[in-house]
């Protein structure tokens, strides 16, 4: 019988874990997995944000060809389908499902959670991803609606006027905040599933630790008496940059308080991301043990993989959406039961980009041709295996990493260059002296867009 697949989605989740070099973070779940699977430390997004970095994941492709309406893009290809269903190829779920898989998501997944569109995401007429998924459920309990619970506080709070703290913590249960009640539709997806005939493909998509940081309190406490750092390179970076004034974050009600210039409130800050990791990590843990009370854990490959970063005050910005390291590197753990040397990190660059194929590779299933990827199955069976640059974007810039470089290229024709064997912290800009890294690098990214917009080379 083919192998499972459980594939767990993280929002915001940067690679702010024990396991990953942040000794300060309670991720033990996390930690455990990456100690029997294959932790990649340098797995990039695609896109800074939501949409289009899950765009990317869940079909193989860039996605660049959406990029003025990034997190819109599975919807605008939800429309080409529906124009042209013989032109736009099946996403990973559709295609695990065509292959006689059951597939069901659970929780953010795609961009809305749930996958629907419509005023509160919830209409059942605007598939976010048309023929993937056999269900596609995101239980909204108080809040209603998906749109309610994508940013809900405690106890069905929503985000609008009045109801917009940054922080929030309550002495309550797991499911007084959304991510409780996705873990246990979860688990009650993953045990109906693992009693069945069919091999599965089941994501499971938790929302912290995206804004707002609320949390139950007992992950919290986890925290007291821990010294939490202070943000790396906190001031705003020179010259052209994707630098912005993290507006998302600054759209929050603060109480007058600015985390880049109280250094006390970016503590704080800090200190309710950590635990809203700890609170993702909760119901990971949660998952893995249902997993193998089912039994299905011998035949099930298992992928957690976080959307993008985060800035936690780094160049002076509280949030995604540039092209800066901690914006675009996350975590990636695959776990396959036959694998060797569990729990060495790979330090390959790679892409969310590869998963499709490496999940096709490991569950024996032929790869399309369409895709963009490389499967990573020779760094799993060797961590010391290399790996490839990579391509991210935003509406206007595009970014390409290596091994010790990442150039970025503006619309406007301006070009940043960082060594980061001198400046991991991206801080000096060395386009201007290096012409001929410039015009190397640019002819690479060149070369990896014609493929991702189908152009002839």
């Amino acid at each position: 019988m083919r192998k499972n697949v459980l594939l767990i989605c993280i929002d915001d989740l940067r690679p702010e874990l024990n396991s990953f070099g942040a000794s300060y973070v309670k991720s033990p779940n996390i930690d455990h997995l990456a100690s029997i699977g294959r932790p990649f430390s340098r797995h990039y997004v695609s896109a800074p944000s939501c949409g289009p970095s899950r765009y990317t994941m869940l079909t193989g492709q860039y996605g660049v060809q959406y990029r003025q309406h990034s997190n819109q893009a599975l919807f605008s290809r939800a429309m080409d389908m529906a124009k042209n269903p013989y032109q736009v190829m099946p996403s990973m779920p559709e295609w695990f499902r065509k292959n006689g898989y059951t597939t069901v998501s659970v929780g953010k997944v795609s961009h809305h959670p749930g996958g629907r569109g419509g005023v509160d995401w919830d209409n059942d007429t605007l598939p976010e991803m048309p023929n993937a998924w056999d269900r596609h459920l995101m239980p909204v309990g108080a809040w209603e609606t998906p749109r309610g619970a994508m940013h809900g506080l405690s106890y069905g709070k929503v985000r609008k006027p009045g109801q917009r703290d940054v922080l929030e913590t309550v002495d309550d249960k797991d499911t007084s905040y959304p991510d409780g009640l996705i873990a246990e539709e979860g688990l009650k997806q993953l045990e109906e599933l693992a009693s069945g005939r069919e091999p599965f493909f089941l994501a499971i998509g938790l929302i912290k630790p995206h804004l707002p940081f609320g949390v139950p309190k007992k992950y919290l406490e986890r925290y007291d008496g821990v010294t939490i750092p202070l943000p790396l390179h906190p001031e705003k970076p020179k010259g052209k940059t994707t630098w912005h004034g993290s507006n998302e974050f600054m759209a929050y009600d603060r109480w007058g308080k600015d985390p880049r210039e109280d250094k006390e409130f970016a503590l704080e800050l800090k200190k309710y991301y950590a635990a809203c990791v700890s609170y993702a990590d909760k119901h990971v843990g949660d998952i893995l043990k249902k997993l193998k009370e089912t039994g299905a854990d011998k035949n099930t490959v298992v992928v957690l993989w976080g959307d993008h970063g985060w800035h936690l005050g780094e160049h002076a910005i509280w949030g995604k959406h540039s092209l800066f390291e901690e914006s675009l590197r996350s975590p990636l753990i695959v776990y396959d039961p036959q694998m060797g040397n569990p729990g060495k990190q790979s330090n390959a660059i790679v892409e969310s980009l590869d998963i499709f194929p490496t999940l096709c590779e490991l569950t024996e299933l032929p790869k399309p041709e369409y895709l963009h990827g490389s499967s990573l199955v020779s760094n799993i069976q060797n961590p010391q295996a290399k790996g490839h640059s990579a391509v991210a974007y935003t509406s206007e810039a595009t970014t390409l990493r290596t091994d010790n470089y990442r150039f970025i290229q503006h619309s406007t024709g301006e070009v940043e260059l960082y060594d980061h064997r001198e400046d991991p912290s991206e801080i000096q800009n060395i386009a201007a002296g290096n012409p001929e890294l410039v015009s190397k690098f640019n002819d690479q990214l060149e070369a990896k867009l014609d493929r991702a917009y189908d152009r002839k080379p």
